[in-house]
């Protein structure tokens, strides 16, 4: 990011607001801490009402004005270029999202990749949003309209940066609504380089607006404010429940993706040299700060054995360190994550839960980096509260089962719904869970495909409601109106 944006100390990120950058009204900043050594690096705008009311204006004013005005095919070339020219920033925007979050610069790299294409699948769908018509009664003609819901609210977390923006906000701005993004305090530098890469890119002034700072001011006041027409937030469910109780006061509608505790479910058939590794990357990628990560992991007893002897040896073989240095597992977030992950390990160990097999951290880590190295966990009771909430660590609880039956009612036994992985190559069995399990998604012999950018994403219970990724995005970020022309 270039000095004159902000400021004569490069350290110091200002608010992006109407293609403006400025401080925070009152000049307060927040410090950003980098988790590899724990030492701060640079300062950010700390945002109020005050602020998100200004940006929820520019947005209104651009939703009025030109943004609004543009014609689809008009606004599907600008979102191309903007993905193009995300593409030519690659390399810069995997440094910033490294440093700023923690993650080995090949998984900051794989969602540099992923924002761009989400700007090119949407900037695709632009022009492929239609209504339809209704038959009715001949005297009549009854259609139906998409149209943007006006302005959003993006709450955007600090795992995921550049892909959760990704594929809130290019979304939202293919629907033809004008945004305001609030991102984590702990890792937003990302986005506002992306911002600065759309400004010259061409996006009108207002069309996207980024205020940084804490999550109980500017995200409370982002949800609270009446100007906002639909609000989408990823986080946990105790923050989800207070955005959407917010939003409720002013009847706007919220998409909330909340976490989970996906299963992976090996059966006594399954391929398990295919199936190793990606169930140990499904728990270490992003240091186990994943949604979506297959935390829990359910494997039949006759293979049990087997299975948790050749997975131990891959844990072991992990290395933690600096983001930088590109290792199997970076730190996690800040000090207060990493307190939480150690919080479940000592239960783990007061309870009498085995830890089987765990990574090497790199000696020469910075001491004041916020390490943990994965932890395969052995035997644990499904009921047991490492088997029940989110660690948001690379700990993995694996679960010996018996029967289908045993399998399904372990794998539905939490609050959550988000993912789940079966691997079993008997095709009836593979249908018949994947219908029963609950669960948002379900993957078959694989986990995450890739992460593609067209798949709908979202959960049930209290991983949450509504949908993202895919076309389902763009229909929740519409509403429909139906015309009836009576001739």
């Amino acid at each position: 990011m270039q000095a004159n944006h902000y400021g004569a100390d490069a350290m110091m990120h200002k608010n992006f607001i109407a293609n403006q950058w400025v401080s925070a009204l009152a000049g307060q900043t927040v410090p950003v801490i980098d988790p590899s050594n724990g030492l701060l690096y640079a300062e950010i705008a700390r945002s109020g009402e005050a602020d998100i009311d200004v940006a929820v204006r520019a947005a209104r004013a651009a939703f009025e004005g030109a943004w609004g005005r543009m014609a689809p095919a008009e606004r599907s070339r600008l979102l191309l270029r903007v993905s193009r020219a995300l593409q030519d920033h690659h390399e810069e925007l995997a440094r910033i999202e490294s440093k700023d979050t923690g993650k080995p610069m090949r998984q900051a790299r794989s969602d540099t990749a992923a924002v761009a294409r989400y700007f090119e699948f949407y900037a695709g769908a632009v022009d492929k949003l239609h209504g339809s018509t209704i038959p009715y009664p001949r005297d009549y003609t009854v259609l139906t309209l998409r149209e943007p819901h006006g302005v959003t609210g993006h709450i955007v977390p600090w795992n995921y940066p550049l892909q959760i923006f990704g594929r809130s906000v290019g979304a939202a701005l293919a629907a033809g609504n004008a945004c305001v993004v609030k991102p984590a305090e702990d890792a937003c530098l990302s986005l506002l380089k992306v911002a600065e890469i759309a400004m010259e890119a061409g996006l009108p002034a207002g069309a996207l607006n980024i205020c940084t700072g804490l999550g109980i001011e500017a995200g409370a006041a982002l949800s609270a404010h009446p100007g906002i027409d639909h609000i989408s937030f990823t986080g946990s469910p105790q923050t989800g429940q207070q955005v959407a109780l917010a939003a409720a006061g002013h009847f706007a509608p919220v998409t909330l993706e909340l976490g989970g505790k996906s299963p992976q479910i090996l059966f006594s058939d399954a391929d398990i040299e295919a199936a190793l590794p990606v169930l140990l990357n499904a728990i270490i990628q992003n240091a186990g700060q994943t949604c979506s990560a297959g935390s829990r992991l359910l494997v039949q007893r006759a293979i049990y054995a087997d299975v948790i002897g050749r997975l131990s040896e891959l844990f072991k073989g992990t290395r933690t360190g600096p983001a930088g240095d590109d290792p199997d597992c970076g730190p996690l977030i800040n000090a207060k994550q990493q307190a939480r992950v150690k919080r479940f390990l000592s239960e783990a160990e007061e309870s009498g839960v085995s830890l089987v097999a765990q990574g090497v951290l790199d000696p020469n880590a910075p001491q004041g980096g916020f390490y943990q190295t994965p932890v395969l966990l052995g035997d644990v009771p499904p009921a047991h509260r490492l088997a029940q909430e989110e660690i948001f660590g690379p700990v993995l609880a694996a679960i010996p089962f018996e029967t289908e039956a045993d399998a399904l009612r372990i794998a539905n036994g939490t609050p959550f719904g988000l993912v789940a992985g079966i691997w079993t190559q008997d095709g009836a069995r593979q249908l018949r869970m994947a219908r029963a399990v609950r669960s948002g998604q379900v993957f078959i012999n694989n986990y995450g495909a890739g992460g593609g950018v067209e798949l709908p994403f979202g959960g049930t219970g209290q991983s949450g409601y509504g949908r993202e990724k895919g076309f389902e995005a763009l229909y929740g970020f519409t509403t429909v109106k139906t015309i009836a022309i009576k001739h």
